[in-house]
């Protein structure tokens, strides 16, 4: 669970950043020490001396690791005090192992400001093309790169920096021809890929590299599995039926809002979005009954197949009081959804609890908790609970075409994904994946079924929308703590597309859903956009 907005990603930017490494055959030395010789360079902003080696062809590629730094500083995926150091020599010595015909240079970069030193040596350094491997989600490295025009590669470090992959290229494709992406677990699908900068280094066009990397991608992503999903019978409440329970739904949002959609959402869904602040949420949390609290976390500690926390009475505790809170501000209010700005209010010191917790409890008795204040997502739950009665798992999409998945992955999931009603899939409880503070859940979900992904956009009046099979839940120890992985139902090339528009969430429901949605989006006068 990580900030999505693009406001929030700017931010992000403008924290202190480290001396970017340039590249070079430096030798081995501590890691990020400045001034100091390192793996992968030495800071420097003049050109190296380069030796051209007559009897060598090969192109020469600047591979670029970028992220905040080596040794993460602060919360955000994979989690803060993650060391990358091994993952970049993973990815050094793979694409140097599979791809001997390729010459790399590696480096690390931090910023635009060290994309465009990089440039600036790349004429000295007979640079041919870059790779830029995106470790962090909002580091802003691959802009400056594909500006220049060169021909580029785009990769994914899976679980790290897949929310910038998937929003910033996305975005850059409308405007720029000279880059593909690399989503795939596996590094040698990015060997295969580079193996076409020898298309450049023959005199061959940028869109000639281009489309030989897509085709390269294509042509290893996974296969179809053929076996049939599990029956799951739908109960689908009439349209009219739905629409007027809609007019009578009360969403709040503490703590600001991730979207300014809240008057399109009520005047052509009809639910009404109200504001509250962090203070009227924390002084319900600090009357919360303490009795009442201490049974709520013993409930959920013995329920959990595994607890992992430094204090689990103190910390389910506290879970239980922000609980409590929440149910007592949507009675308060009669609403019957709540959404807060759950990074912003731990982190500012407005909240002593993550929310994950009271979501799950909410989403399993019908009612809705949505992360990170975010309207978009809230809507499109509220809406699905009147019509099929079922909750959302609301996440950060990883695209693997390796295995012809997505991974929906958050912090928090429902355990009764087929309504009230139906059996709890187990879950373990574990400390926020980015901060490792608080407590968050692991649902494992159930496998086999199939699965719908939407988010509903009031604005653009719009609904988006896939499917994909649920095949595994990953367990990790990067990023979000639930990841049920699905096959994509479609073509998932088409999966790209959308992220710059519609950010990086989505919300996924359990079931075949592609007929009532489409029925939905008629009924709201809402173009469908099936983005696979």
């Amino acid at each position: 669970m990580e900030s999505r907005s693009m406001a929030s990603a700017g931010c992000a930017c403008c924290l202190s950043r480290r001396r970017l490494l340039a590249a070079g055959c430096g030798t081995c030395a501590a890691l990020m020490s400045p001034g100091l010789l390192s793996r992968w360079g030495v800071a420097s902003d003049e050109p190296r001396p380069v030796s051209i080696d007559a009897e060598s062809q090969r192109p020469r590629v600047r591979l670029i690791f970028a992220c905040w730094a080596v040794k993460q500083d602060r919360p955000t995926w994979p989690q803060i005090g993650y060391d990358f150091a091994p993952d970049i020599e993973r990815v050094r010595t793979t694409l140097e192992a599979h791809c001997p015909q390729v010459e790399f240079l590696p480096v690390v970069a931090h910023s635009p400001e060290d994309a465009q030193q990089l440039l600036a040596q790349g004429d000295a350094d007979r640079i041919d093309g870059y790779i830029v491997y995106q470790m962090n989600n909002w580091v802003r490295v691959m802009q400056t790169i594909v500006a220049s025009g060169k021909p580029t590669i785009i990769a994914d470090f899976p679980f790290a920096g897949s929310g910038g992959f998937l929003v910033f290229t996305a975005g850059l494709r409308r405007t720029h021809n000279n880059f593909t992406v690399v989503a795939s677990s596996r590094v040698e699908d990015l060997a295969e890929a580079a193996r076409c900068f020898e298309i450049v280094k023959r005199g061959g066009s940028v869109g000639e590299f281009v489309a030989a990397c897509d085709q390269v991608r294509r042509e290893r992503t996974g296969r179809s599995d053929d076996a049939a999903c599990h029956a799951d019978p739908l109960q689908v409440a009439d349209m009219a039926t739905c629409l007027e329970a809609l007019k009578r739904s009360r969403l709040l949002t503490v703590g600001g809002a991730m979207q300014n959609v809240a008057e399109e959402i009520q005047q052509r869904i009809g639910i009404e979005v109200r504001q509250i602040a962090f203070e009227e949420l924390s002084a319900l949390c600090a009357q919360a009954d303490a009795d009442r609290a201490r049974e709520i976390a013993a409930g959920w500690k013995s329920a959990a197949r595994s607890v992992a926390l430094d204090d689990p009475a103190a910390t389910l505790e506290q879970s239980a009081r922000l609980y409590l809170a929440q149910q007592a501000l949507l009675k308060k209010h009669q609403a019957d959804a709540i959404t807060i700005n759950c990074l912003g209010g731990f982190y500012g010191g407005h909240l002593t609890a993550y929310p994950c917790l009271g979501f799950v409890e909410l989403l399993n008795t019908g009612l809705v908790g949505a992360c990170e204040a975010d309207l978009l997502s809230t809507t499109t739950m509220i809406v699905m609970k009147h019509l099929v009665g079922r909750p959302g798992f609301i996440s950060d999409p990883v695209l693997d075409t390796s295995k012809r998945q997505i991974i929906y992955a958050h912090c928090v999931a429902p355990t009764r994904m087929f309504g009230p009603a139906s059996e709890s899939n187990p879950f373990e409880i574990l400390p926020h994946a980015e901060d490792q503070k608080g407590a968050s859940v692991r649902s494992f979900l159930p496998l086999g079924y199939m699965t719908t992904t939407m988010e509903i956009h009031p604005a653009r009046q719009e609904i988006l929308m896939h499917r994909a099979k649920a095949m595994e839940n990953v367990v990790m120890n990067r990023a979000c703590r639930t990841k049920l992985a699905g096959e994509v139902v479609g073509d998932i090339e088409k999966l790209f597309a959308y992220w710059d528009t519609y950010g990086w969430h989505r919300v996924t429901f359990y079931g075949d859903l592609r007929e009532p949605v489409r029925a939905l989006a008629a009924a709201l006068r809402f173009t469908l956009v099936e983005e696979a």
